[in-house]
């Protein structure tokens, strides 16, 4: 018989949760749609939607018929990132999880977030970025910070000519989201200013930068990216998966991997640092103080 665990910490789960569909999911042509469904919330990722994420990229991978999924969100903005302040903020809340990891809900100190993100953040990025069917992401609007994640474990990035892309968490004392991609996708010293500014960067500058496949006019959107995911499935299931594998495995071998591991350690302790600090894990920063403080530098489009 297993002992009870000395320093177990009980934490309310008050979720109320908007929706019981956060992700919706269709096929058609031999394209799986995946949406994310929390318009209200500018598609703000909590628990539910990413596990439900989770499910829809199995169902596509399991679907022969499916050759190219596409990954969009209802409403104005892509994604506005992690759920750091909704009503359905859930991260107190178990879940059946999809990797080894422990549960994290009852963990204390440092040990809660650092299991929690590398099972829903790290490491199902890394789950969704290596399975073997091409995947498109349509962005519009907004895709900042966790956004930036969903985005960037796509294989291509169709872009509306009014996104634009942000990673403002350096102003939390943390070094960019937990998928640290930012090197990879970008110059390294653009990447720098991305971060070190918080700045948005808009659709055109991503796609000079290479970091975005095609920009194009908001009304478009949707008809260009289903346009390139019909070219797409048109290749042989088999050459796709492989090319796929083939470009992952040299980003793996420039870094990308170990690179992510070491940046996702610093991540945390920037999080035991502001709760030695100040008592709260980010900085003091909620939903709605980042998004004000977004919009106050909202001027700034220079990365």
């Amino acid at each position: 018989m297993t002992a009870p665990d000395q320093n177990f910490v009980s934490r309310p789960d008050t979720t109320a949760y908007e929706t019981d569909e956060p992700v919706k999911y269709a096929v058609a042509d031999g394209i799986a749609t995946v949406t994310m469904s929390r318009a209200s919330f500018n598609n703000a990722q909590n628990s539910q939607m990413t596990y439900a994420l989770d499910a829809a990229f199995r169902r596509a991978v399991d679907d022969d018929a499916v050759k190219v999924i596409v990954l969009r969100g209802e409403g104005k903005h892509f994604s506005a990132g992690h759920d750091i302040g909704t009503p359905g903020r859930d991260i107190n809340k178990p879940f059946e999880r999809t990797h080894l990891w422990w549960d994290h809900t009852n963990k204390p100190g440092g040990e809660y977030l650092y299991v929690r993100e590398q099972e829903v953040y790290l490491n199902m990025c890394r789950r969704w970025r290596e399975l073997p069917k091409p995947t498109i992401a349509m962005v519009q609007g907004a895709c900042v910070a966790g956004g930036l994640m969903l985005a960037w474990v796509c294989d291509l990035i169709v872009a509306s000519d009014d996104a634009f892309f942000q990673d403002p968490v350096v102003r939390m004392g943390i070094p960019g989201v937990e998928y640290f991609a930012h090197p990879y996708e970008l110059n390294p010293r653009i990447a720098k200013e991305f971060l070190m500014t918080g700045d948005r960067m808009s659709a055109e500058r991503a796609y000079q930068m290479g970091m975005v496949n095609r920009v194009v006019a908001r009304a478009e959107l949707e008809t260009e990216t289903f346009a390139l995911a019909a070219r797409v499935a048109k290749q042989p299931r088999m050459g796709l998966a492989l090319t796929k594998q083939a470009i992952n495995h040299v980003e793996d071998l420039q870094g990308k991997r170990t690179a992510m591991d070491a940046v996702f350690a610093w991540h945390h302790f920037a999080h035991a640092h502001n709760e030695l600090l100040s008592g709260d894990k980010l900085g003091g920063y909620d939903a709605k103080a980042m998004a004000s403080a977004n919009k106050q530098a909202a001027g700034g489009d220079k990365a």
